[in-house]
């Protein structure tokens, strides 16, 4: 049986130390500052990124790996006769999926999976953990990614922005709910649904009511809810990822409760001090 090699793409916000001992290959994603590009979280951070949003007073773009960036990172694994499976960023948010797939096509006689995980952030994470786990238990790869893709719809995404200025102006919301939640101080809930973001529950008020209305959700689903492993992700906003793990451990039987931060391809669309959960449905 060939071995197989997972990889995925810099919006996945796993840590780089878990990356690395999960032997998971990262392809990053661009982030640009007029005429200048760095690779997501090898030539910046997310410090250096809110850095220059305040110097520069301009939010960044950001762009997919291309084809060529694919067939680097790839070949290597074909050449030695490496499965590749590789689970990405939602082809509704991004062409990382499209370019992903015209290089698949292009190694026709080797065997590469692309898998739209139709989510971000952790909700790929989560995939690439379980993914990870059925290499490890010694499944085949053709059912690793029946698996895998059968959990794709299970993910279950959730954020709170605080700023609706990265969202706004990055096109991910719409100007009248940018305007909206500033006037009213709206701290939306904000959910994945086959690979697009919608707005869920408006709460007026801070932050941290979202949050707990959040988690109320959770705790009223608990027998859906598969409790081997909950994710916590934030940008600038560890204080509340501090926050949901007390009181999910207080509330709920998760095995592992992981926190993260975002990085900087998911920072420049949500903004400062998001905080986001994501878990898998049974």
């Amino acid at each position: 049986m060939n071995n197989i090699k997972l990889f995925s793409d810099s919006t996945c916000d796993l840590p780089k130390k878990l990356l690395d001992k999960l032997n998971i290959s990262i392809i990053p994603l661009y982030v640009v500052f007029r005429d200048k590009t760095f690779k997501d979280g090898n030539d910046i951070n997310v410090e250096g990124l809110y850095e220059k949003v305040d110097e520069l007073d301009i939010l960044p773009k950001t762009s997919a790996p291309s084809p060529i960036d694919f067939y680097n990172a790839f070949k290597p694994y074909i050449d030695k006769g490496d499965s590749i499976i590789y689970i990405g960023l939602s082809s509704k948010l991004s062409s990382t999926i499209l370019n992903a797939k015209i290089i698949e096509d292009e190694f026709q006689d080797s065997d590469i999976t692309i898998i739209d995980s139709k989510n971000l952030s952790a909700g790929i994470g989560l995939l690439l953990l379980k993914a990870y786990e059925l290499i490890e238990s010694g499944m085949d790869k053709e059912n690793i990614v029946e698996e895998i893709k059968s959990l794709v719809s299970k993910v279950k995404t959730s954020f709170i922005v605080d700023d609706f200025d990265f969202l706004h102006k990055g096109g991910r919301c719409s100007s009248i709910q940018s305007l909206m939640g500033g006037l009213l101080k709206i701290k939306p809930i904000l959910k994945v649904n086959d690979g697009n973001i919608i707005l869920g529950q408006k709460p007026r008020g801070k932050k941290r009511k979202a949050i707990d209305l959040t988690l109320q959700n959770i705790y009223k689903n608990k027998d859906s809810i598969d409790l081997n492993r909950i994710i916590v992700g934030e940008s600038m906003a560890i204080e509340d990822s501090l926050y949901i793990k007390e009181q999910l451990e207080k509330n709920m039987n998760f095995k592992e409760i992981l926190l993260i931060e975002a990085g900087c391809v998911i920072s420049s669309h949500c903004g400062k001090n998001t905080t986001g959960i994501y878990y898998i449905e049974k």
